[in-house]
This record gives C-alpha cells, sequence and structure tokens, in this order.
C-alpha cells in the first residue's frame, strides 16, 4: 500500500454516485489510497426513493450515498467536494487531475464515474417534476404509479413501445401523440392493446398540491393523468475523458440513438487509455444503480489487479538490478 500525499493517491475516483463510491470502497479495502472527488450533483437526487436494490429497495437515493461515503471513510477513503475538469496524463504514466477551483491532485489510475445528464424534452414544467411524477424508467417507478392513470409522450420513435411496457404497470395508458407522427401500424397496435391515442402537441402541466393532475394541449383540452413518461437524451458527463482524448459515442437502443456514452470493456471498465477506467452511466446509460454499483466493484477489482502487477514488475526489475550489482 503507498502512502498518499495530501495531493497524491494510487487512485482518483470522479464522481461520488453509486458507482464510484462502491469503486472506492473496494479499493480502500484493498488497502489502496483513494481520493473521490464528489460534485454532489447525482442523476437520481429528484427521486425521493430508489427501488430494485436488494436490502436497499425503498431508500432514498441521499440515504444510499450519505451510507456509502461514511463507509468509504471509515476504511481511510477521502472524499473531497468539488468538480473535475480535466486531466492531464503525466510522464510517469500517471494523472494530473485538475478541479472547478483551480486545485489538481495526482493519481497513478483513474476510475471516472461522473454519470450522465437526462436531457429532457421541451415541454414546459418537465423539469420540476422530474423524478417525482415525470418518469422514464418502470422498473424505477412503475409500481408506484401502478392503476393510475399514465400518459406517455410522443416525441420520439421509442413512444409506442414505452407505451407498450407501461401497461404491464397500468391498464390506463394514454398515448399523446404530441410532435410525433404515429404511423398506422403504432395505431392498430395501440388499438390492440387498449392504450388511448391523444392528438395534439403538449404545451403545459397541471399540477394541484404539488402533484401532476394532467397535461396541456396546444387548443386548450386537458388529458388527465397521474404520472407522465417522457423519453429523455442520455447525454454522457464525459469532461475529464474528453480531456483525455477519450471520445463519446452514440448509443442505440433497438436500432434508434438514445445518447451518448463513454466505451469500456463490458467486464472490467477499463477504457481504450492505459490507466483510466469507467464505470456506471457514464459508459452505460441504461444502467440501473445496482449495475452501475456492481460496474463500480468490477473496475475497482481490475484497478487492483493491475497495479498488484505493475508493483511485481517493478519488484522484479529492482531485484534483478541489485542482483546484477
Amino acid at each position: 500500500m503507498d502512502n498518499a500525499s495530501d495531493n497524491s493517491f494510487d487512485v482518483v475516483v470522479v464522481g461520488g454516485g453509486a458507482a464510484g463510491l462502491a469503486g472506492a470502497l473496494t479499493l480502500v479495502r484493498a488497502r489502496r489510497s483513494v481520493l473521490v472527488i464528489d460534485s454532489g450533483s447525482p442523476r437520481n437526487a429528484p427521486a425521493a426513493h430508489m427501488h430494485g436494490y436488494l436490502g436497499q429497495d425503498g431508500e432514498s437515493p441521499a440515504a444510499l450515498l450519505a451510507k456509502g461515503r461514511a463507509e468509504v471513510a471509515g476504511y481511510g477513503g477521502e472524499i473531497r467536494p468539488g468538480t473535475a475538469v480535466a486531466a492531464d496524463r503525466l510522464p510517469d504514466g500517471g494523472f494530473l487531475v485538475r478541479r472547478g477551483d483551480g486545485t489538481s491532485v495526482r493519481a497513478r489510475r483513474l476510475l471516472v464515474a461522473t454519470g450522465l445528464v437526462d436531457e429532457l424534452p421541451a415541454v414546459p414544467g418537465l423539469g420540476a417534476r422530474w423524478g417525482r411524477d415525470v418518469l422514464h424508467c418502470p422498473y424505477c417507478h412503475g409500481w408506484e404509479v401502478r392503476d393510475r392513470p399514465v400518459a406517455v409522450l410522443a416525441d420520439g420513435p421509442l413512444a409506442v413501445h414505452q407505451a407498450q411496457l407501461w401497461r404491464q404497470w397500468s391498464e390506463r395508458i394514454t398515448l399523446l401523440a404530441h410532435t410525433w407522427r404515429l404511423t398506422a401500424e403504432d395505431r392498430e397496435l395501440s388499438a390492440a392493446l387498449g392504450i388511448r391515442v391523444v392528438e395534439g402537441e403538449v404545451t403545459g402541466l397541471g399540477v394541484q398540491d404539488d402533484r401532476l393532475t394532467g397535461v396541456t394541449l396546444a387548443g386548450g383540452a386537458v388529458v388527465e393523468c397521474e404520472a407522465l413518461v417522457v423519453a429523455p437524451r442520455f447525454t454522457a458527463r464525459s469532461g475529464v475523458l474528453s480531456s483525455l482524448g477519450l471520445p463519446t459515442v452514440v448509443v442505440e437502443r433497438d436500432g434508434l440513438p438514445v445518447g451518448t456514452c463513454v466505451e469500456s470493456d463490458p467486464d472490467t471498465g477499463a477504457t481504450a487509455l492505459h490507466g483510466v477506467w469507467v464505470a456506471g452511466n457514464v459508459t452505460a446509460p441504461l444502467e440501473k444503480v445496482p449495475g452501475a454499483a456492481a460496474q463500480g466493484v468490477r473496475a475497482a477489482v481490475a484497478i487492483n489487479t493491475e497495479l498488484v502487477e505493475a508493483e511485481a514488475r517493478r519488484a522484479l526489475e529492482v531485484h534483478r538490478a541489485g542482483a546484477v550489482v
């Protein structure tokens, strides 16, 4: 185990969400010196509860991260608030990570778990309700709105698929044609499934007592619903990775673009740049919290293994040099 100075660590983890903290926890338990740089802006911050995480179902995202930070710190890991804005490759193979406040830290290896930004459709009011009753993932929120009236906003080709999927949780589904031109096949399938199709562009939301009550159409008509399903564009937070020359690529689902990510090895999270790993939504936009945490653990194991092997090679070189002398 290397002893870290105030500004030098075995591993710097950029991002303090589930993926980053799970990776950091694994690394500090492997007796690595670890710094987590946490901007404090997790993707799921608007959500009051988190679901599908075994043993943590119903927990708030904020509480989960607070527990994670305490666990990392309990093993000697350091967590500093702030935003990493860029990184430079050093001649010795390590990295200099620069933060928005002008400070910098050195790292032998990097684990980037900066997540993504959900870019919402251009309908007034969506952002204020996002993660509450404006939703996109039925596995995260479907149970909570089961059997209630749910509307699906059609502003792209995935809307019909979303309507089909959400019908598993409620038979009271309305497909809002909005700005998307539904095909005859789309309409026939919706009719077969009992999904109501409503024409007209959505121009706003109806809210009463801090609850969604419906959507307003351009002509003034109101469509009642208690949840509105949208399809955001998943845009990777890739600034640090881009500064190192790692580009984003387009992510497709069913042959259709849904966002961007930074590519990595699916088993270890290793990127094309030696010494840099990624985990969570920055590389897997469709991953849920449990999967993101698992990616962080796998990446951490790969990082520690690579460091162990590098240290063994260095020890052998020193040993052989001593033997020659």
